[in-house]
């Protein structure tokens, strides 16, 4: 595929270099230092199957739009931008267009995401339990919670009916409480706790690299280079 990198920082460069491994052709990079070369004319010249979209809150809407006029599938993991979400979804449909969009796209997230959910589910019942939830990242980290982090605790509130939400408050017992540390050189890590007084039970996930996010992103770009849609990493995987 000709692939179009929407977000050359450190991510980007590293879904450049796995991308290149797994046959594409990287053929247009875009940063804030050329930001002006993305339109959608140099989409459609550039020949862009299809575009890896990992900005920030403030563009990725627009960013995710533009390539949907361009005919262009996006595979997008900005995150803290969903309060354009339907409108994102008004454009796909609109244009016809084609994308996945995953808080993260590690493999090891997204299963750990359906364990969460399944212990969420066992532990409805079990009033004695408070669950909570503590996410570490590096200080360069814009969002706080974590996109991945508000994925979780959304799981388990879809799961037990005595959470409702996510909160910063620790106080408000009715939503999942998540604790946000920010320290340099931080390992992405996702801790939930279920805590009773008689005993702890802890799932934990710790990224080790960006190698992880990247591989899932040109897998789900792989996924769609046959499909039309909106589609999740559960889809890329089969989950």
């Amino acid at each position: 595929m000709n692939i179009a990198i929407i977000g050359y920082g450190k991510m980007g460069k590293t879904i450049e270099k796995i991308a290149v491994q797994r046959g594409h052709h990287i053929v247009m990079k875009i940063s804030n230092d050329n930001k002006d070369e993305f339109t959608i004319d140099n989409l459609k010249k550039e020949k862009v199957d299809l575009a890896i979209e990992f900005t920030n809150p403030e563009s990725a809407y627009a960013n995710i739009t533009k390539c949907f006029e361009a005919g262009v599938k996006v595979v997008c993991g900005s995150t803290a931008w969903l309060a354009d979400w339907d409108n994102a979804v008004e454009s796909l449909t609109k244009h016809n267009g084609t994308m996945v969009y995953a808080s993260n796209f590690s493999v090891g997230v997204n299963i750990f995401f359906e364990v969460n959910k399944k212990l969420a589910e066992l532990m409805d019942a079990q009033w004695d339990y408070e669950v909570s939830m503590k996410e570490i990242h590096h200080t360069e980290k814009l969002d706080a919670p974590s996109g991945t982090a508000i994925t979780l605790a959304e799981g388990i509130s879809e799961k037990m009916q005595r959470k409702s939400g996510w909160t910063k408050n620790r106080e408000a017992t009715d939503k999942v409480h998540i604790k946000s540390v920010r320290v340099d050189a931080a390992p992405g890590t996702h801790k939930i706790k279920y805590s009773s007084s008689i005993d702890e039970i802890d799932i934990i996930h710790k990224a080790k690299s960006r190698n992880g996010f990247a591989q899932g992103a040109v897998m789900a770009a792989e996924f769609l280079h046959d499909k039309t849609g909106l589609f999740t990493m559960s889809d890329v995987l089969g989950i």
